[in-house]
């Protein structure tokens, strides 16, 4: 390869690395106005914000400036400390939002549970020259701390949501919501994301999801295919109900199972609630018990009263494929798993669909068939055709 054909990649790569060293510096190559500078910064890894700070170790005195970019002036912003811990309860946060007259609101909030309203009031340590900016969709917070219960490792929490009617409303609890925390060194400037409890929580639910998926998902549908389609073949009689009862066994054991854990969930996290997801949920609980004791409490072919409950058992079984099939998009919203876990089930029930089809149809030419037969059958037999010497039917009528 000759000089000339080396010189544009070598530029390239100069180019690439300039590119990448100012993108990895973005905080650092920030300049803020009225010649605000800060000795240490860091990127933090969610919600497009970064934190800028001057720590004086003798005072436990720390300035600094929180900025949140790409966000519109109907949203509010917050960065915390939380002395007590990790995580929302208990932080001490400062919270700036743009009012609707136009002018800037700053101020400081003690988050005391997971049902706040971001209440303005006094902090756990002394906060002085709070103020705020918004300009080209980004906020920044200023403020200078008084730690002295407090060591050089923070343990912070950053936030954003909509402002409703010059109030804070609820942030989202999805994706990088969730997962805006972790500790700051103020003296070497390392910044950790929280993954510890966030990752057992975050396993929790997916394992909620899975197990549900595939119990109420799957498991349910396919045993109704068993029990419509399987007794059209005189074969499989009386296997298809085995077959039946086993799916939907299996579906409402695996079904408590997720519900056991979302419960698990929700005990760890007061005042975050899924209501529609929850109601669904338990309406899905009460109709698969009642449909597995349904099993053990059918009533015999000839009873009189089977046709009513062939009529209960299918409207309640269908109801719950219909409601878990609703309740695991529902799940689907609020975990935000990648797209590919989503086409994966869609394409599960696109496949169950399919067969479905294939045997209705398959099912209805059966049936016809066989009634052509009985009604041919009942016909020769009336008319005589049958019987000993073909004359049994005659004979009987001439006695």
């Amino acid at each position: 390869m000759s000089k000339i054909t080396l010189k544009p990649f070598l530029i390239l790569c100069v180019l690439f690395t300039l590119f990448l060293t100012s993108s990895a510096q973005s905080c650092a190559n920030h300049k803020f106005p009225i010649n605000q500078i800060f000795s240490s910064c860091n990127d933090l890894p969610h919600l497009n914000s970064s934190l800028h700070w001057n720590y004086d170790q003798s005072s436990k005195t720390v300035k600094i400036a929180y900025r949140h970019t790409g966000v519109s002036s109907s949203r509010w912003v917050a960065w915390a400390v939380n002395p007590k811990g990790q995580g929302m309860v208990g932080a001490q946060a400062l919270v700036a939002f743009q009012k609707s007259d136009g002018s800037m609101r700053a101020y400081t909030s003690p988050i005391t549970s997971y049902q706040t309203q971001l209440q303005e009031g006094d902090l756990s340590f002394p906060v002085s020259d709070l103020t705020a900016t918004y300009s080209r969709d980004e906020i920044v917070i200023f403020a200078t701390l008084k730690l002295d219960n407090v060591s050089s490792t923070l343990n912070q929490v950053w936030q954003d949501g909509p402002v409703s009617g010059d109030v804070p409303a609820m942030h989202q609890l999805t994706g990088s919501n969730v997962q805006s925390m972790g500790t700051l060194n103020l003296l070497s400037g390392v910044t950790e994301t929280t993954k510890g409890a966030l990752n057992s929580n975050t396993k929790k639910k997916n394992i909620h999801g899975l197990l549900n998926a595939i119990s109420w998902g799957i498991l349910l549908p396919i045993g109704a295919v068993f029990a419509r389609y399987l007794k059209v073949f005189p074969s499989a009689d009386p296997a298809w109900f085995y077959l039946h009862a086993t799916c939907q066994t299996l579906a409402y054991v695996i079904g408590v199972a997720g519900v056991a854990t979302g419960i698990r969930l929700g005990n760890k996290s007061p005042g975050i609630q899924y209501t529609a997801h929850r109601i669904i949920g338990i309406v899905i609980f009460c109709l698969a018990t009642l449909q597995v004791t349904a099993l053990l409490l059918r009533p015999k072919r000839d009873h009189k009263y089977r046709f009513y409950w062939n009529v209960y058992h299918h409207v309640i079984g269908y109801s719950v494929i219909v409601l878990s099939i609703v309740n695991i998009f529902k799940g689907f919203d609020i975990l935000n798993p990648e797209e590919m876990w989503k086409r994966i089930y869609v394409g599960i029930l696109i496949g169950l669909a399919f067969v479905v089809a294939i045997l209705e149809v398959y099912t209805w030419i059966v049936v016809v068939k066989r009634n052509k037969s009985e009604s041919s059958s009942n016909e020769k037999i009336s008319n005589g055709t049958y019987g000993y010497d073909g004359y049994a039917t005659r004979r009987q009528g001439i006695v």
